[in-house]
């Protein structure tokens, strides 16, 4: 296909603004593994295991008792490659291209970091704590529920506290708190911007790139029920029944509570589960994250699901849509960008640190066609490595 480009007659000095969606939540959470990853390419390998806090459990009395320690890790993979390719020939460069990099490399480049923006987001899916506001409105009341349950999973009480809302759940909640604030420079910035900043512990901010989550066919009375007692780990045997689960969908099983991170005491309230693989109809188990875990250092829950006991389907109706806001500490997320390696003997290369994002810019010379093809490329990971750091808030008005 051949390139439609402007004449230099018709081209302005300078280029219209670049219309693009900041990497705003790649730029919030953990980025410290970049530096993992070699200068001249992955030279660790794709795959980086990230050490998770040891847990111990507390013994009464004075006789010792001994406990071995297991640690656990999760792994970061480096290993998703994507890029924007562009071709030109001689003559487009000679005749029409005036300033190749501000008019088709800073396009390319902020197109393709916001795609890698909106593929961070999806991790929302590995979140399985959820507020559903259901029936009322978006209000701060709704992101106060969800920093609440930072709170109860001991998410550090530090600046790196986040609120990312859609853009239709900020200006609900701008508006409804327009009055609350006293801090000038807050006051401001929400007048004139229509902007949160910081207020309650978290950083405000917002994104066109926040996607709506559908769930699956199954009602918030899904008609399935626990088969089977002293069930654990991360699939959970269910009665058939004949409507769906969608990964991200999140649910609660009936006489399985959340137990305090340390002291192990019941809270009192159902432990939530977000289902990680599609259940399909007819289904007869569940694939379940966090696993339950029911005894030791890791116990997460006080009991095992109750046989015969309700599977509840949390926040959401049948095939409903849901808000994917997202209230988290910056520990819960990480994303790591490695530097590709640069071939010799090109026409031009380079790379360049988007946002963060280390990106790779290459051209060569095509003698066969008289042409520099030129393409933009990024090598980079994602992983939720924290879950509990983290909260998907919704409601529905």
């Amino acid at each position: 296909m051949a390139n439609t480009l402007l004449s230099p007659s018709v081209i302005t000095d300078e280029a219209l603004r670049i219309l693009h969606q900041k990497t705003t939540f790649i730029r919030s959470i953990d980025r410290q593994y970049d530096s993992s990853f070699a200068k001249d390419g992955a030279k660790i390998g794709s795959d980086l295991k990230i050490r998770l806090p040891n847990k111990y459990t507390v013994t009464t009395g004075a006789a010792m008792s001994v406990q071995d320690t297991t640690e656990s890790s999760v792994t970061l993979t480096v290993a998703t490659q994507k890029h924007v390719a562009m071709n030109f020939t001689t003559a487009d460069l000679t005749l029409t291209i005036d300033d190749f990099s501000e008019r088709y490399i800073e396009p390319a480049i902020s197109v393709l970091a916001a795609d890698l923006e909106a593929d961070a987001l999806s991790m929302y899916k590995d979140v399985y704590q959820f507020v559903d506001d259901d029936g009322a409105a978006f209000d701060f009341d709704t992101v106060l529920a969800g920093r609440q349950k930072l709170n109860d999973a001991l998410a550090p009480l530090d600046k790196n506290r986040h609120a990312l809302l859609s853009n239709s759940s900020s200006r609900k909640i701008v508006d409804a708190t327009k009055s609350l604030f006293n801090a000038q420079a807050e006051i401001a910035s929400q007048y004139r911007d229509g902007a949160m900043g910081r207020a309650a512990g978290l950083e405000f901010a917002e994104s066109s790139l926040i996607l709506p989550h559908t769930t699956g066919t199954a009602a918030k009375t899904t008609l399935y029920t626990v088969n089977g007692a002293n069930q654990t780990g991360s699939s959970i045997t269910i009665q058939t029944g004949t409507t769906t689960f969608l990964i991200g969908d999140v649910v609660t099983f009936a006489g399985c509570n959340r137990c305090h991170p340390e002291t192990k005491s019941d809270t009192g309230e159902l432990m939530q589960f977000v289902v990680t693989a599609n259940s399909g109809a007819n289904a007869t188990t569940l694939a379940i994250s966090p696993s339950i875990v029911t005894s030791g250092a890791t116990q997460n829950v006080t009991a095992s699901p109750t046989n015969s006991g309700a599977v509840v389907k949390v926040g959401a109706g049948a095939s409903e849509t849901l808000q994917s806001n997202l209230v988290y500490h910056k520990n819960a997320f990480a994303f790591a960008t490695a530097d590709l390696i640069m071939p010799k003997g090109v026409d031009f290369s380079a790379r360049r640190v988007f946002e963060g994002i280390s990106m790779r810019i290459i051209r060569q010379y095509d003698i066969n066609n008289d042409k520099l093809p030129c393409r933009i490329d990024v090598l980079y990971g994602k992983k939720c490595i924290r879950p509990e750091l983290a909260v998907r808030v919704h409601a529905d008005g």
